[in-house]
């Protein structure tokens, strides 16, 4: 999730070695939280233990076509956007849009379960609060959206990356019908970002319908990334005493 933080904060991480995860927080005063934070993401969802929630209402997401670039970060591949492209409605608040970003394999798991595939739409409310949506994937068919995005991807994975010089590849007008997907169950907990600088209060929702994606589009997202980021996926987090809530349109009306 970076890119939404001044560039003074940030310091190179990876996924393992002297960078990884367990020693981010040694890595910079300002990633302190990453290893002293009490709600910190991601964590595994066990279905017994999730409180059904009555009054949390449907996620509302109203984007529009926007002009976006494709990022390699060398860390993650992300989506950011040259203009407004629509909010998110959670619990009566606007979240702005502001990067996609996919990680490999998940971060979040349900029942222990580690999926090849985890996205993250980053929303930014007025206060500064963030917002994620978060959608988990199985190997299967194709995903459209990354369908589309194939010969970007591609383009991408030639241009040079490194921590003092991303890679950008512009897009044009993205559609974003298929970020906007109905879903009829969600999880919620209050968690942290789950990169450095690790920040908390971050509003997590994990939609509860698993996509499907192919061998193929999860290598295209690895294959430009730093060889001690191909494996982007942050370890599970302890709840903490935090409880996961269930939005399920089915029981909620």
């Amino acid at each position: 999730m970076f890119g939404i933080f001044p560039p003074e904060h940030t310091v190179s991480f990876g996924y393992n070695g002297d960078t990884g995860p367990g020693n981010w927080g040694n890595l910079s005063p300002h990633y302190e939280t990453c290893s002293n934070g009490k709600w910190q993401s991601p964590v595994d969802i066990v279905k017994e233990k999730v409180v059904r929630n009555k009054s949390l209402k449907p996620l509302i997401r109203d984007y529009s076509p926007a002009n976006a670039t494709l990022i390699n970060h060398g860390f993650n591949i992300a989506i950011t956007f040259d203009e407004h492209v629509g909010v998110l409605v959670a619990d009566g608040k606007n979240f702005t849009l502001k990067n996609v970003h996919w990680h490999s394999p998940s971060e979040h798991r349900i029942e222990g379960e580690q999926f090849p595939l985890e996205l993250h739409l980053v929303h930014k409310a007025a206060d500064g609060n963030f917002s994620v949506v978060s959608t988990l994937y199985r190997y299967g068919d194709p995903d459209p959206f990354l369908y589309k995005l194939k010969d970007k991807l591609d383009e991408l994975g030639k241009e040079s990356c490194s921590a003092d010089e991303e890679a950008h590849i512009p897009l044009g007008v993205l559609q974003t019908k298929y970020m906007r997907r109905n879903t009829r169950k969600y999880y919620r907990y209050f968690g942290s970002l789950t990169t450095p600088p690790c920040t908390e209060h971050i509003m997590w929702n994990i939609l509860g319908k698993v996509r499907s994606i192919s061998k193929d589009q999860v290598e295209a997202l690895r294959a430009p990334l730093w060889s001690t980021c191909k494996n982007n996926s942050r370890p599970i987090q302890p709840l903490s005493g935090r409880h996961i809530e269930l939005y399920d349109e089915l029981g909620n009306n």
